[in-house]
């Protein structure tokens, strides 16, 4: 029995426990609850205590905002009365203004109308007293006023004419003084040396025994020389020289750098003459452009395009009357600048004029017209100014358009006329040669041709494709009558046509 109350005690005492266990933990759940509610009304309440404060702080600010505002408007509408009296105030002045101008308007009117009646009285009375004195001198206005006029005119005319006279005597006087020291100080600061063109070049050789190797077998040699540059080889018995004879200064300085090559070289055959004259060629191009470089770094004038230096290098090789036109360029270049100083032209213009004036006779062989007018396309070509075309133009012409054209004109004829500096015989006798040429190339067919021995053979190289052998012997004919009938010459000229074919293969 006992054994039995012994668990059943337990499980009461469990159940016992567990009852009491639920009992006290309810209890203290319900006061955690009431402590959590208690809690979260002290949050709210604090809450809407903040609300509060936070609404009534909002209301004070938006008071305080309405107070300024209706603080600003009242300042800003006392300012607005203020402009409006100021602006009531400035109206009433401007139309007392505006009253005062009309009245004052009224009384120049008024003065106005009594100054016309005055001038009105004036010309009555006027034209009264002319009536009067028409009746007493038996003359009308017009006849007393012709009358009047004529006689002071016959007395000015008489006063006028001796003191024109008078003045010119002294302005021409003076004028030609002042032109002579000016001329006389340009030509005096401006001295230039020139030597004299001749029609040949002396080429020294090491020993006599170099003009037989410059002759060659058979005279090939010179002959390929002569055909390829255009000038004439004389060999004579001047000791350790040779003469090169053209009148075309290019060629003659061809003829002469490709014979100091072979000389130097040693090697003289046609095919080292070809290499040779080719490589003067290129040499003399570039000599051509160092000469007009020179020349512009000797006048100080800049900015010129490079091709067009080039023109002007060539007129190193160019003579006019015997005087070479590079310098001549270059000295009309100085004096031109000079005079232009001196007349207070523009002294630019004026130099770059005198170095470009004959730029035309650069290619004038080549192109048709005189050398004014080439020059004048050369330099619409490279885009110079108008004020450089007119001197080029007109520096051979009697009224030039402008001061620095009348400029360069004067430098063109100081640097021409002066003694020694031209020779007109040598001018001719170039001339003469160039026209012997122009003939022969107005043949069809004509590669090229030389006049050499001074004019006396005119050597002309043909096309072989174009000329044949009979082709040739009748173009000799008719180029000898054509020169008969078009050209004065002393003595007799040979014409010498030259027919030649090559045929060049290489074995491989």
């Amino acid at each position: 029995m006992e054994s039995i109350l012994g668990p059943i005690l337990l499980v009461l005492g469990l159940g016992a426990g567990t009852g009491i266990g639920y009992w006290l933990r309810k209890q203290m759940a319900a006061k955690q609850k009431g402590s959590a509610e208690a809690k979260a009304e002290a949050i709210i309440l604090e809450a809407k205590n903040k609300q509060q404060e936070a609404l009534l702080e909002a209301k004070s600010k938006a008071l305080k905002v309405v107070e300024e505002a209706k603080k600003e408007e009242q300042s800003r509408r006392q300012e607005l009365s203020g402009l409006q009296k100021r602006l009531e105030k400035r109206e009433s002045l401007f139309d007392q203004q505006l009253l005062d101008l009309e009245n004052q308007k009224q009384n120049v009117m008024k003065k106005v109308q009594k100054v016309e009646n005055v001038k009105k009285e004036v010309e009555n009375i006027r034209n009264e007293q002319m009536v009067k004195l028409e009746k007493v001198a038996s003359l009308t206005q017009e006849q007393g006023k012709a009358l009047l006029l004529e006689g002071i005119e016959r007395k000015a005319k008489e006063d006028l004419v001796v003191r024109m006279r008078k003045l010119e005597n002294t302005s021409n006087e003076e004028i030609d003084n002042k032109a002579k020291q000016m001329l006389t100080s340009a030509i005096q600061r401006c001295a230039s040396s020139h030597a004299a063109e001749s029609t040949t070049t002396v080429v020294q050789l090491p020993s006599d025994d170099m003009k037989g190797r410059i002759i060659g077998r058979e005279g090939r040699n010179i002959k390929r020389i002569e055909e390829l540059t255009g000038v004439e080889i004389i060999v004579d018995d001047t000791p350790e020289a040779i003469i090169v004879s053209g009148f075309s200064p290019i060629r003659r300085h061809l003829a002469k750098r490709a014979l100091d090559k072979l000389i130097t070289d040693g090697r003289i055959h046609p095919t080292k003459i070809e290499d040779a004259i080719e490589a003067s060629k290129k040499e003399m191009a570039l000599d051509i452009k160092k000469a007009g470089e020179e020349a512009m770094y000797e006048t100080g004038i800049t900015g010129l395009d490079p091709k067009l230096v080039q023109i002007l290098g060539r007129l190193k090789y160019r003579t006019s009357y015997g005087q070479n036109v590079l310098r001549h360029s270059v000295e009309v270049a100085h004096l031109s600048a000079l005079l232009a100083e001196m007349l207070g032209a523009n002294v630019a213009i004026a130099k770059k004029a005198g170095l470009l004036h004959d730029i035309g006779k650069a290619v004038d062989h080549e192109v048709q017209g005189t050398h004014p007018e080439i020059g004048r396309d050369i330099a619409k070509k490279f885009h110079l100014q108008e004020e450089l075309i007119y001197p080029i133009l007109e520096h051979h012409e009697d009224n030039p358009t402008t001061l620095e054209a009348v400029i360069v004109k004067v430098g063109d004829a100081i640097s021409g006329a002066r003694p020694g500096a031209r020779k007109d015989t040598y001018e001719q006798y170039l001339q003469r040669l160039e026209e012997l040429e122009d003939v022969a190339n107005s043949f069809e067919g004509v590669d090229k041709t030389y006049a050499i021995q001074a004019g006396r053979e005119v050597r002309i190289f043909v096309q072989p494709d174009k000329v044949d052998d009979l082709g040739a012997e009748k173009l000799a004919r008719e180029i000898a009558r054509k020169i008969e009938e078009e050209l004065r010459y002393p003595g007799e000229i040979k014409v010498n046509v030259v027919r030649e074919t090559r045929m060049i293969e290489f074995a491989r």
